[in-house]
């Protein structure tokens, strides 16, 4: 090759990349995205698991949404109370005060405790099993299926079943909420991690028909309620019910229960 060609070869490819330099250097210019620095500041300190607890698509989603003021600063059920007090003091607004709270699951009816009607064999799902023949093999239509559809949902391994029914380790719990959503019979909630007594039963039925489906599950005697001394206990729907904002863990409730269903 000519040394003429070999020139004329380094000019044309020199030119094109110089061109396609400046192309892209006028389009970034151009087509740039400004970046919201509160955001950016916000997503730094966000925990990073992407959990979708607080009902945003991920810490981005959450971000944006904080730096916009569409969410509360203490929107993040992970972080909890410091990750909410950084980022108020980005935001330049009182993070407020957070209760630490984990996943309660409101059943105590272990396999040895719930009789079943009959035996299963098949898809460990818990929403599928309580779309069956009364709503799967255990007696109690309101306890815990105990297939662990709870537990594929936790991001964090904080729920396993245990003798037959979810259990949820307070120290690895994020509250963040996907359990919740989880379970088909809204057996889980979330309650203050501080609480000491709660009545861990859903049943609905009168007592004779509770007794008959799990030896542990409330029977609605209504002996917590009369002995609460702060009005925290009802008995609604034939079970007992604890009012965390009420309760001073002052335990009568659980000392007076025949049942000793309350923890």
């Amino acid at each position: 090759m000519s040394m003429t060609g070999i020139i004329l070869a380094a000019v044309i490819v020199g030119g094109t990349g110089l061109f396609i330099g400046i192309f892209l250097g006028l389009a970034d210019k151009k087509f740039a995205v400004e970046v919201d620095e509160k955001e950016e500041a916000v997503l730094g300190v966000l925990p990073g698991n992407n959990c979708g607890g607080c009902g945003y698509p991920g810490c981005s989603g959450l971000a944006a949404a904080i730096a916009a003021g569409e969410a509360p600063v203490n929107a993040c059920p992970v972080g909890g109370a410091p990750v909410a007090a950084k980022i108020g003091e980005i935001m330049g607004v009182d993070a407020g005060e957070q209760v630490h709270e984990v996943a309660f699951v409101k059943c105590a009816g272990t396999c040895e405790a719930a009789k079943t009607d009959y035996d299963y064999s098949g898809l460990h799902d818990c929403v599928m099993i309580n779309m069956m023949q009364h709503g799967g093999p255990k007696a109690c239509v309101y306890g815990c299926i105990g297939e662990g559809t709870c537990v594929a949902a936790c991001p964090f391994d904080a729920i396993h079943i245990v003798d037959g029914v979810a259990v949820v380790d307070k120290e690895a719990c994020k509250a963040c909420g996907k359990c919740v959503a989880a379970c088909p019979r809204h057996l889980i909630e979330l309650v203050p991690y501080e609480q000491k007594h709660l009545v861990q039963c859903s049943s609905r039925d009168k007592g004779k028909d509770v007794m008959k489906a799990c030896s542990v599950g409330c029977i609605g005697c209504k002996m917590c309620e009369k002995v609460c001394e702060f009005d925290a206990v009802k008995v609604t729907d034939n079970v007992a019910y604890i009012d965390t904002t009420k309760c001073t863990n002052c335990g009568a409730c659980a000392e007076k229960c025949p049942k000793k269903i309350i923890l």
